[in-house]
């Protein structure tokens, strides 16, 4: 039987005692990963910092359970603004340039407080 193990990433931690993400086998899913810089742990003002910072986190994520981008299934982005979800097509492209192998996406509203504009969660199967 498989056993489930924490992922954890440098630059990015949870302030309640959950990990960055779960694999289970060879599943990976991830809790809301946000846009805070991995460095100085400051939220950035701008989405555009928010999103390079919050799809850094993914592949770190999924790096460090051992797999790739490729192992990609599906990623959840939560905007503040809705009206911005076309902004996010930018990173997307950057880091799945193959159209014909892209992971699936769904973008929800954001309601949470702070100076959060994005959150995002990815689901992988590594290996």
């Amino acid at each position: 039987m498989a056993k489930r193990k924490s992922i954890d990433i440098d630059g990015f931690k949870h302030s309640n005692p959950i990990p960055a993400a779960s694999l289970l086998g060879n599943l990976l899913m991830s809790g809301l990963l946000s846009g805070k810089d991995p460095v100085t742990g400051a939220m950035p003002e701008s989405l555009d910092e928010q999103m390079d910072n919050a799809f850094g986190h993914i592949r770190a994520v999924v790096e460090a359970a051992g797999g790739a981008t490729d192992d990609i299934v599906k990623i959840n982005v939560w905007l503040k603004d809705p009206s911005q979800r076309s902004e996010v097509n930018r990173p997307w492209v950057e880091m799945f340039p193959d159209a014909d192998a892209r992971p699936a996406r769904h973008t929800h509203q954001l309601h949470a407080g702070g100076d959060a504009l994005i959150h995002v969660d990815v689901t992988a199967v590594i290996g």
